[in-house]
């Protein structure tokens, strides 16, 4: 209908709305609409829409802990926020994904999904998780692309520049919902979840995602490390002029190691922050800002207005 409309000469007000996951219809729409299609990802709810405040310590660890998915976030109890992401993973597994057309084992999908849930935040090695659920290189490949295409896991691209170290040049992987995250992680309470190991990791993929909530399709966002071990958890680039070098630290102790400067030496950020669990904003020695999560995604809305 809006393409009979369009031809007719009226070319306001027309709209198709097309659901995300739906991989056929995402493949007919960029093959019959192109150039007349605009693409809007809509993010879970995010620390500004939840928290309202930068001092909401407990929403914000309430948002951390469920994910940002409403049915999830606003349950009444811990238990059945968990049992609804339960629901969730099931009922994607078993029912959503084969709809979508990919012939793959649910049990196997599930042990490949929660492997990288313990592997959040980390170096993608094909080698072994195709080991681990019995499987090739390359149908790890395949099942990673589908995931990151269904918008449950985010792939960040190592930042390359032309200096003469050995840069570890892989894909960091991140389950992009922190609720699911925890979900396959069988992690149901702020509690256990402090005492997990996958904590940090946690974490670091829940500001990710929060950031990239925020920013503007022009921006892009990598990480940085050489085999050396130097490092920076996120790298937005805002054009050939312009980069911000982000560390991002979930306990309270802020001291960088040796590494982050090095990293910083080898890109030349023009600006670099410590994102952490506090509220208070603060500088730090060699021009770094210690920012509450909420503060740096105001400082992002902010600068979007400007590019």
């Amino acid at each position: 209908m809006s393409t009979q409309q369009r031809r007719k000469g009226n070319r306001v007000g027309q709209f198709l709305f097309l659901g995300s996951a739906s991989i056929d219809l995402l493949k007919q729409s960029s093959e019959t609409l192109a150039g007349r299609i605009s693409y809007i990802e809509m993010f879970p709810v995010n620390v500004l829409e939840y928290t309202k405040s930068a001092q909401h310590s407990e929403a914000l660890n309430g948002l951390w802990l469920k994910g940002g998915f409403p049915d999830s976030l606003l349950a009444n109890n811990d238990e059945t926020s968990l049992n609804w992401r339960y629901d969730f993973i099931r009922t994607y597994l078993e029912r959503d994904i084969p709809q979508l057309g990919p012939r793959i084992p649910a049990e196997t999908l599930g042990r490949f999904w929660t492997m990288l849930a313990h592997s959040q935040g980390t170096n993608i090695n094909a080698a072994k998780l195709a080991s681990n659920i019995e499987v090739s290189s390359v149908t790890v490949a395949r099942y990673i692309d589908l995931l990151v295409d269904l918008l449950l896991i985010r792939k960040i691209q190592p930042y390359t520049v032309n200096i003469k170290k050995r840069l570890v040049k892989s894909p960091r992987i991140y389950v992009r919902d922190s609720g699911i995250t925890h979900a396959l992680l069988n992690i149901g309470s702020y509690n256990d979840l402090l005492g997990h190991p996958i904590v940090g990791k946690s974490w670091e993929g829940f500001v990710i995602e929060n950031i990239a909530s925020v920013l503007p399709p022009r921006v892009r966002s990598y990480y940085y490390r050489t085999v050396g071990g130097a490092e920076i958890d996120l790298v937005l680039e805002f054009g050939v002029n312009e980069r911000w070098a982000i560390e991002i630290k979930k306990g309270t102790s802020l001291s960088l190691g040796r590494g982050f400067h090095e990293a910083c030496e080898d890109i030349k950020p023009q600006k670099k922050f410590v994102i952490y669990a506090g509220k208070d904003r603060f500088p730090l020695p060699h021009d770094i800002t210690a920012i509450a999560l909420f503060d740096f995604m105001d400082i992002l809305k902010e600068k979007n207005n400007e590019i």
